[in-house]
């Protein structure tokens, strides 16, 4: 049912960015426009579905990895994702220094699982575990097509409103309509990563503990990036934020507006709640 709501959710949001391409076609351009229009949408719908993970990674600066590049980092992705059932997704690591995770991919057999180089040196074994055990959870869950397909949307949704604001002629110009339209864009665009459901992260966090045979070492690991990650920014587009096992700190106003995680003392009680 979770894997089948998450492939609805990822329809859906497909089928909106297609809608909202041809919306901003009509609006700069009337009918004449609806046809070029499609064929972007339809474009945006391919590089979303087959690219967004090589977009979130290429963001990062992330470089994949070997077994002998990182032996203990490749050996814990490898033994939990075992564990999971899980074919062993790519492995990559950011020179990021901001302590933080994500996986992406678009389906298990097409995953990858990053981690920053503030974060591998930060991180016991334990919490290492903690944190690699959730990733392979959203990959599990089918979470990482959703999350990163609703990165470049939401990335997109801002985009094709300042199109319009720039862009737009004649009556379809009006400047009220325009203007309105730019400063609901970030809204939006928050809203869109909203909709992806803040439970997805206590799913993650619960079926995380039960991989790495304890809530322990990931409610430990939360707690320290949680407090590093207000302190060191994290150079990526706020609508990347949802990516992420703790929210980053982007540097940008905006980026209240792209919170998706619930707070993190509430996740990290209840993993010190569940039995080993």
């Amino acid at each position: 049912m979770y894997k089948m709501m998450n492939n609805f959710k990822t329809t859906l949001l497909l089928s909106g960015l297609m809608g909202l391409c041809l919306a901003v076609g009509y609006l700069l351009g009337g009918q004449a426009a609806l046809l070029p229009a499609l064929v972007i949408g339809a474009g945006m719908n391919l590089l979303a579905y087959f690219f967004s993970d090589k977009i979130a990674l290429a963001t990062m600066r992330a470089v994949q990895i070997g077994p002998n590049d990182d032996p203990a980092l490749w050996q814990i992705v490898q033994t939990l994702a075992g564990r999971a059932g899980l074919p062993m997704p790519r492995v990559y690591i950011s020179p990021a220094p901001a302590p933080n995770a994500f996986a992406t991919g678009r389906n298990p057999k097409h995953s990858a699982v990053c981690v920053t180089q503030g974060l591998r040196q930060m991180l016991s074994r334990d919490e290492l575990e903690g944190v690699i055990a959730h990733e392979l959870s959203h990959i599990k869950h089918r979470d990482i097509l959703i999350s990163t397909i609703a990165a470049v949307i939401a990335g997109a949704v801002t985009w094709l409103t300042y199109l319009v604001f720039w862009g737009g002629s004649g009556r379809r110009s009006n400047p009220l309509v325009a203007l309105i339209l730019m400063l609901l864009a970030p809204l939006a665009a928050g809203l869109l990563q909203m909709a992806i459901s803040r439970s997805r992260e206590f799913e993650a966090d619960r079926l995380g503990a039960e991989l790495a045979g304890s809530g322990r070492g990931l409610a430990q690991a939360l707690q320290k990036l949680d407090a590093m990650s207000r302190r060191i920014p994290l150079p990526v587009p706020d609508a990347q934020s949802n990516m992420f096992i703790v929210a980053p700190l982007t540097g940008s106003d905006m980026a209240k507006l792209f919170m998706t995680h619930p707070p993190t003392n509430e996740r990290i009680e209840r993993l010190l709640r569940m039995r080993r």
